[in-house]
Protein backbone atom coordinates (compact mmCIF):
# COMPACT_ATOMS: atom_id res chain seq x y z
CA UNK A 1 0.00 0.00 0.00
CA UNK A 2 1.27 3.52 -0.90
CA UNK A 3 1.50 4.45 3.08
CA UNK A 4 4.16 1.69 3.39
CA UNK A 5 6.06 3.86 0.45
CA UNK A 6 4.87 7.40 0.75
CA UNK A 7 8.16 8.17 -1.80
CA UNK A 8 6.05 7.08 -4.02
CA UNK A 9 3.62 10.21 -3.57
CA UNK A 10 6.41 12.58 -2.37
CA UNK A 11 7.37 13.94 -6.12
CA UNK A 12 3.59 14.92 -6.57
CA UNK A 13 3.65 16.28 -2.89
CA UNK A 14 6.36 18.65 -3.64
CA UNK A 15 5.17 19.62 -7.04
CA UNK A 16 1.44 20.09 -6.79
CA UNK A 17 1.41 20.95 -3.01
CA UNK A 18 4.34 22.42 -2.20
CA UNK A 19 5.36 20.32 0.73
CA UNK A 20 7.72 18.53 2.55
CA UNK A 21 8.01 15.27 3.86
CA UNK A 22 6.81 16.86 7.37
CA UNK A 23 3.70 18.48 6.22
CA UNK A 24 2.90 15.79 3.94
CA UNK A 25 2.70 13.72 7.29
CA UNK A 26 0.95 16.08 9.55
CA UNK A 27 -1.74 16.22 6.71
CA UNK A 28 -2.22 12.44 6.29
CA UNK A 29 -2.42 12.51 10.49
CA UNK A 30 -4.99 15.25 10.40
CA UNK A 31 -7.18 14.00 7.45
CA UNK A 32 -7.07 10.31 9.47
CA UNK A 33 -7.55 11.44 12.75
CA UNK A 34 -11.02 13.85 10.88
CA UNK A 35 -11.66 9.89 9.51
CA UNK A 36 -11.27 8.66 12.72
CA UNK A 37 -13.99 11.27 14.59
CA UNK A 38 -16.37 10.21 12.17
CA UNK A 39 -16.50 6.62 13.10
CA UNK A 40 -15.44 6.19 16.12
CA UNK A 41 -18.92 7.92 17.21
CA UNK A 42 -20.53 5.70 15.63
CA UNK A 43 -18.40 2.90 16.54
CA UNK A 44 -19.27 3.24 20.17
CA UNK A 45 -22.72 3.94 19.77
CA UNK A 46 -23.30 0.89 17.88
CA UNK A 47 -21.13 -1.13 20.97
CA UNK A 48 -22.94 0.33 23.58
CA UNK A 49 -26.09 -0.55 22.26
CA UNK A 50 -25.57 -4.13 21.55
CA UNK A 51 -24.18 -4.41 25.24
CA UNK A 52 -27.64 -3.45 26.41
CA UNK A 53 -29.61 -6.04 24.43
CA UNK A 54 -28.75 -9.05 26.69
CA UNK A 55 -30.48 -6.95 29.15
CA UNK A 56 -33.73 -6.79 26.88
CA UNK A 57 -36.83 -8.94 27.75
CA UNK A 58 -37.38 -9.72 24.20
CA UNK A 59 -33.48 -10.56 23.89
CA UNK A 60 -34.81 -13.78 25.13
CA UNK A 61 -36.87 -14.68 21.75
CA UNK A 62 -33.45 -15.53 19.60
CA UNK A 63 -32.77 -18.51 19.02
CA UNK A 64 -29.56 -20.08 19.28
CA UNK A 65 -28.19 -19.43 16.07
CA UNK A 66 -29.17 -15.28 16.64
CA UNK A 67 -26.90 -15.43 19.89
CA UNK A 68 -24.06 -16.55 17.81
CA UNK A 69 -24.64 -14.03 15.30
CA UNK A 70 -25.71 -11.90 18.79
CA UNK A 71 -22.05 -13.00 19.75
CA UNK A 72 -19.89 -12.64 16.85
CA UNK A 73 -21.23 -9.22 16.71
CA UNK A 74 -20.63 -7.55 19.90
CA UNK A 75 -16.91 -8.96 19.35
CA UNK A 76 -16.80 -7.34 15.96
CA UNK A 77 -18.10 -4.12 17.45
CA UNK A 78 -15.88 -4.21 20.44
CA UNK A 79 -12.51 -5.38 18.26
CA UNK A 80 -13.45 -2.15 15.84
CA UNK A 81 -13.77 0.15 19.23
CA UNK A 82 -10.48 -1.30 20.09
CA UNK A 83 -8.46 -1.24 16.67
CA UNK A 84 -10.30 2.48 16.00
CA UNK A 85 -9.41 4.33 19.41
CA UNK A 86 -5.94 2.68 19.50
CA UNK A 87 -4.41 5.57 17.61
CA UNK A 88 -4.53 8.02 19.51
CA UNK A 89 -3.47 5.72 22.54
CA UNK A 90 0.07 5.51 19.94
CA UNK A 91 -0.27 9.05 19.80
CA UNK A 92 0.12 9.20 23.26
CA UNK A 93 2.95 7.08 23.89
CA UNK A 94 5.24 8.45 20.78
CA UNK A 95 4.28 12.15 21.48
CA UNK A 96 7.58 14.13 20.90
CA UNK A 97 9.41 10.97 19.91
CA UNK A 98 9.80 12.14 16.03
CA UNK A 99 7.84 9.09 15.27
CA UNK A 100 5.16 10.51 12.20
CA UNK A 101 6.01 7.80 10.15
CA UNK A 102 5.76 5.14 12.18
CA UNK A 103 2.65 6.56 13.94
CA UNK A 104 0.69 7.30 10.62
CA UNK A 105 1.63 3.74 9.10
CA UNK A 106 0.76 2.14 11.92
CA UNK A 107 -3.15 3.81 12.70
CA UNK A 108 -3.47 3.65 8.75
CA UNK A 109 -3.28 0.29 8.98
CA UNK A 110 -5.30 -0.21 12.41
CA UNK A 111 -8.52 2.02 11.00
CA UNK A 112 -8.65 -0.09 8.07
CA UNK A 113 -8.81 -2.92 9.98
CA UNK A 114 -11.42 -1.57 12.37
CA UNK A 115 -13.63 -0.23 9.48
CA UNK A 116 -13.40 -3.92 8.05
CA UNK A 117 -15.03 -5.17 11.82
CA UNK A 118 -17.08 -2.31 11.96
CA UNK A 119 -18.91 -3.43 9.01
CA UNK A 120 -19.14 -6.98 10.00
CA UNK A 121 -20.61 -5.73 13.35
CA UNK A 122 -23.43 -3.63 10.93
CA UNK A 123 -24.09 -6.50 8.97
CA UNK A 124 -24.76 -8.93 12.05
CA UNK A 125 -26.83 -6.31 13.67
CA UNK A 126 -28.85 -5.97 10.61
CA UNK A 127 -29.23 -9.68 10.88
CA UNK A 128 -30.39 -10.06 14.05
CA UNK A 129 -32.88 -7.03 14.13
CA UNK A 130 -34.59 -8.13 10.51
CA UNK A 131 -34.51 -11.84 13.44
CA UNK A 132 -36.14 -10.55 15.82
CA UNK A 133 -38.56 -8.27 13.95
CA UNK A 134 -39.39 -10.61 10.59
CA UNK A 135 -38.01 -13.66 11.57
CA UNK A 136 -34.92 -15.97 9.89
CA UNK A 137 -35.93 -15.75 6.26
CA UNK A 138 -35.56 -11.64 6.67
CA UNK A 139 -32.20 -11.79 8.66
CA UNK A 140 -30.46 -14.17 6.38
CA UNK A 141 -31.69 -11.94 3.25
CA UNK A 142 -31.21 -8.35 5.39
CA UNK A 143 -27.75 -9.97 6.26
CA UNK A 144 -26.66 -10.86 2.65
CA UNK A 145 -28.05 -7.49 1.49
CA UNK A 146 -26.10 -5.56 3.82
CA UNK A 147 -22.99 -7.63 3.22
CA UNK A 148 -23.07 -7.28 -0.43
CA UNK A 149 -23.62 -3.02 0.62
CA UNK A 150 -21.06 -3.49 2.66
CA UNK A 151 -18.78 -5.32 0.66
CA UNK A 152 -19.57 -3.34 -2.41
CA UNK A 153 -18.92 0.20 -1.21
CA UNK A 154 -16.40 -0.04 1.49
CA UNK A 155 -13.97 -2.80 -0.08
CA UNK A 156 -14.40 -2.99 -3.90
CA UNK A 157 -15.55 0.33 -5.30
CA UNK A 158 -12.70 1.50 -3.46
CA UNK A 159 -10.22 -1.05 -4.06
CA UNK A 160 -11.63 -0.55 -7.80
CA UNK A 161 -10.76 3.30 -7.83
CA UNK A 162 -7.28 2.94 -6.54
CA UNK A 163 -6.23 0.57 -8.82
CA UNK A 164 -8.00 2.51 -12.04
CA UNK A 165 -6.19 5.47 -10.79
CA UNK A 166 -3.18 3.69 -10.92
CA UNK A 167 -3.05 2.44 -14.43
CA UNK A 168 -4.51 5.59 -15.37
CA UNK A 169 -1.36 7.12 -14.35
CA UNK A 170 -3.27 9.08 -11.63
CA UNK A 171 -0.21 10.25 -9.29
CA UNK A 172 1.77 11.85 -11.96
CA UNK A 173 2.28 15.74 -11.23
CA UNK A 174 -0.48 16.79 -13.49
CA UNK A 175 -3.55 14.58 -11.78
CA UNK A 176 -5.60 15.20 -9.42
CA UNK A 177 -6.23 13.89 -6.37
CA UNK A 178 -4.84 12.89 -3.00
Amino acid sequence: MDVDHPEANQDWDRYARSETEAERLDRNWSNLLQELRVVQTGVQLLTGFLLTLPFQQRFEMLDRTMRMVFLATVTCAVAASILLIAPVGIHRILFRQRRLVSLVSAAHRLTYAGLLLLGLALVGMTTIIFGAVSGQSAAVGAGAVSLAGFTAFWVVVPVWMRVSRRSAGGTSAAGKGK
